[in-house]
């Protein structure tokens, strides 16, 4: 009897306090949890993107690398996305938030084309598009940390060459630069324009070329392997990438660096 009383006690089941249990735990969640937090750096990211606006059309030029810091880690990314017959844009900076953008204007393109009414959205309706969303995400204190080039033509066929940073700032120019490129490359294609302001498409590419084996010189996150949009009113493309000719030899010309 004393036996079958002492494994009644054993099993007897134990009062648990729900109420305090829950509050000892959200008590302690709440001294142990981080507040939200939202991306304060860019971790794979591409450097210049370069564009010139002539009577002919619009030239857009990014080189492959996507670079994890300053590791040259993702050699073969593509940074210039042809979003209709109308529009090529180039997306400088972290290249998830720039696939992020890509990826809504590829539902704004499908949703352009299942209407079929032959509306679609001209080069400065995209530059507006993506003006808004970068101040929208702005204002919410978690940008989309990217500088777009957007290169094409508007309803008229007249060329357009926009630019718009990640807080929204966003204007229209015959050349323009993101990067590096904006301290290298924009003085070179300003002084092109100005020595030849009849400019035209293949002309264009010569200069960005340049442009591009010059910032493979000097920009230590940028490679010698590009892709070139064009934008006129006979064709909307991107390059397969190339690689431009470059010499080293002046390397050994700089002194005072032993």
């Amino acid at each position: 009897m004393a036996a079958h009383l002492a494994s009644n006690e054993l099993h007897l089941p134990k009062y648990v306090n729900m109420k305090e249990r829950v509050a000892e735990f959200w008590k302690d969640e709440g001294t142990t949890v981080s507040p939200k937090k939202h991306t304060m750096q860019p971790i794979v990211t591409g450097t210049s993107v370069l564009g010139i606006r002539t009577k002919e059309g619009v030239v857009i030029a990014a080189d492959t690398l996507g670079s994890y810091g300053s590791l040259a880690r993702f050699r073969d990314i593509q940074r210039l996305m042809k979003v209709n017959d109308s529009t090529i844009i180039g997306g400088f900076g972290d290249y998830a938030d720039f696939q992020f953008l890509m990826k809504l204007l590829r539902q704004q393109t499908i949703d352009d084309e299942v209407v079929g009414d032959g509306v679609y959205r001209d080069a400065p309706a995209i530059h507006n598009w993506l003006r808004c969303v970068l101040y929208n995400r702005r204002t919410k204190f978690n940008p989309l940390w990217n500088t777009i080039v957007v290169a094409g033509k508007n309803y008229g066929g007249e060329p357009y060459l926009g630019y718009v940073d990640k807080i929204g700032v966003a204007f229209e120019e015959k050349t323009v630069a993101t990067g590096f490129g904006s301290y290298i490359a924009l003085p070179m294609m300003r002084k092109a324009m100005d020595e030849n302001p009849d400019m035209g498409v293949e002309e264009a590419k010569a200069v960005l070329k340049r442009c591009l084996r010059v910032l493979f010189y000097r920009d230590c996150r940028s490679l010698n392997r590009f892709q070139i949009g064009v934008v006129s009113a006979g064709e909307t493309s991107i390059s397969e990438p190339m690689s431009a000719d470059t010499d080293w030899s002046i390397g050994a010309n700089p002194s005072g660096y032993e």
